[in-house]
């Protein structure tokens, strides 16, 4: 097949999960063409089958802000032309799928999936100004996927839609490195690594992982590792010199090398306000990291309280506190909570079976089932 993704080219979830499937497709022998405003952080090295598209709003005296979108569906009806392709797979309904069922309408024989990955639902999704046009991307598009089944019944529930929508989780591949160097120098004196991966909006709630960092380091020797960048880092990186252990903190800003940093850690700390899925902490239970979060959202289905991480309540950063200290002080528990997760990891949420279903709803679109 000859396939077309469209995807934000952010460190967010949607972004890695649409070029992951990108490439996992082009090694099962497809034509991929990812369409991004600029090469996604996962898009990296020179790779058979994979082309890059990038999309430009050229500006215009009349508009003051470059209609993007529009451009979007041109790029996407002309690679569509050009290359032949069957699909387009569009990641999030504003702006790729309305995008995508603009070039449809250019080229007639193209075929429209689109994957809800979460805030296309739950925010921009809901807002009364943007709500018509993404209840017409679901109800349009030949097929339609959401990252959970809190995410399908959030859709059904805000949209109202009755039609099919298929479930298919992200994945995770084999993490490569066990414990490199940086380990050394992150945890001085044997401490233990709390990470936390985001983009440091409010929903992430980083205030909460730092007042849990804040109540376990009066216990046990602990170092924080805080990775990537957004509205709230100020704010986190002020709080931590006002209460007296920035030197204890980390702040990477945004890191293309997540694997390492996760290889370095003991615990991951995923606080959210909401998660459709959870794809940095799947990421971390890959490398047989525990994950505390908030029961929310789909997060209680990849993570199974007291098996592979810890769910407690919103907010309650005691509790995430106690959790984070009953794992240090129990190395075992640790480390079977540890394999438990990687186990989990790579087997429910493993690469292979995730692009089968891919792969097969495609097919089901295109009539060759």
């Amino acid at each position: 097949m000859r396939i077309g993704i469209s995807c934000y080219s952010t460190f967010g979830g949607s972004g890695v999960v649409a070029t992951e499937v990108g490439k996992a497709l082009a090694g099962r022998g497809h034509e991929v063409h990812i369409l991004s405003p600029s090469l996604p952080p996962r898009l990296v090295g020179f790779e058979d089958r994979i082309n890059f598209h990038e999309v430009r709003a050229s500006p215009y005296p009349l508009f003051e802000d470059a209609p993007y979108s529009i451009a979007l569906g041109s790029k996407m009806a002309d690679v569509a032309e050009k290359y032949s392709l069957d699909i387009i797979h569009a990641h999030y309904a504003i702006p790729h799928a309305m995008a995508a069922l603009l070039a449809r309408m250019a080229v007639p024989s193209l075929k429209v999936v689109t994957t809800l990955h979460g805030t296309d639902i739950t925010v921009v999704g809901s807002d009364p100004s943007y709500l018509p046009m993404v209840k017409m991307a679901i109800r349009e598009s030949d097929g339609v996927t959401a990252v959970s089944e809190y995410l399908r019944q959030e859709t059904i529930r805000t949209f109202g839609v009755n039609r099919p929508i298929d479930v298919i989780g992200n994945f995770v591949e084999p993490p490569g490195l066990e414990r490199p160097e940086c380990r050394s120098w992150l945890a001085p004196k044997s401490a233990f690594v709390l990470t936390h991966i985001s983009n440091f909006r409010p929903v992430k709630r980083v205030m909460d992982v730092l007042k849990t960092f804040e109540l376990v380091r009066k216990e046990v020797p602990v170092r924080l590792v805080m990775v990537g960048d957004g509205p709230d880092r100020v704010e986190a990186e002020t709080f931590c010199r006002e209460r007296g252990f920035a030197s204890e903190v980390r702040f990477t800003g945004k890191q293309l090398d997540i694997g390492t940093v996760l290889a370095c850690s003991d615990i991951f700390l995923l606080p959210s306000a909401t998660e459709s899925f959870g794809l940095a902490a799947l990421e971390a239970m890959g490398h047989r990291v525990p994950v505390i979060a908030s029961r929310v959202g789909g997060l209680p289905e990849v993570i199974r309280h007291g098996v592979d991480g810890y769910l407690e309540a919103l907010g309650d950063v005691d509790a995430m506190a106690e959790d984070v200290l009953r794992l240090v002080r129990d190395e075992k528990l640790r480390l079977s909570m540890g394999q438990a997760a990687r186990d989990r990891a790579l087997g429910t949420f493993a690469e292979g079976p995730i692009v089968d279903q891919y792969e097969a709803l495609y097919h089901r679109v295109l009539g060759r089932n």
